[in-house]
């Protein structure tokens, strides 16, 4: 596409919401930022109970804290991750330089690249402990439901972040228009001042014109040949 550069066009642009919200990565990064808040607030309200002879409360993923403790910290950061990376988006048709949009888009594909795998990680470890979790940990089945949502939610977001990491992918293929964003401008102003006079072109030096005058007596004028 001529005239774009990363996906987006020359800086200075008028930011239209509904263009951006309409992108396909605005799309998954908002529901992305979904599944975080629904699988941190699953576990955080839900992922906690204890037995009715005890006090203290365990993770319902098999009494392992490190499950939940590990689904709430990544509901958390996945969640931040998603708003710092809607902000760059908004603010990425400003960015000038194409070097500097090329660094954001190489961002976008290794952070959400990484995500996808954590959230596989953590699909795999919380589906596992709900597996081999004691029937007797849990005699009133309580929270049930919200360890099933906040395993499939995990599940999903391993998609939704891979689809992020594709379409930044897409983005880093797409480059730089030649013409309207060549790495390699130089200004004409200063392309031209920088050029020699056509004077001195002649290896540096001014040609005089030869005075020398000649006296023709036919004719009775003075002649001058340059």
């Amino acid at each position: 596409m001529e005239g774009m550069a990363y996906g987006a066009g020359k800086a200075g642009g008028a930011f239209d919401p509904v263009t951006f919200i309409r992108q396909p990565h605005t799309i998954l990064r908002m529901v992305s930022w979904l599944f975080s808040i629904v699988i941190f607030g699953c576990i955080a309200n839900e992922g906690y109970l204890n037995r009715p002879s005890e006090v203290e409360e365990y993770c319902i993923f098999n009494r392992n804290q490190n499950a939940c403790n590990y689904g709430v910290a990544m509901g958390t950061l996945a969640f931040l991750c998603c708003m710092a990376f809607l902000a760059l988006d908004v603010y990425f048709p400003q960015i000038s330089s194409v070097k500097d949009r090329k660094k954001a888009v190489l961002a976008d594909i290794g952070v959400s690249a990484f995500w996808s795998f954590m959230w596989f990680v953590g699909f795999c470890f919380l589906a596992n402990q709900w597996q081999v979790a004691k029937t007797e940990d849990n005699p009133l089945s309580k929270g049930g439901d919200a360890a099933r949502a906040a395993i499939t939610f995990s599940f999903f977001s391993i998609f939704t972040w891979a689809g992020q990491a594709f379409l930044a992918f897409q983005r880093y293929k797409l480059g730089a228009d030649s013409v309207l964003f060549s790495q390699d401008y130089t200004d004409p102003s200063q392309d031209a001042a920088g050029a020699p006079y056509s004077a001195y072109s002649n290896g540096g030096s001014y040609q005089e014109p030869n005075t020398d005058a000649v006296f023709d007596s036919s004719v009775g004028y003075q002649r001058q040949d340059y």
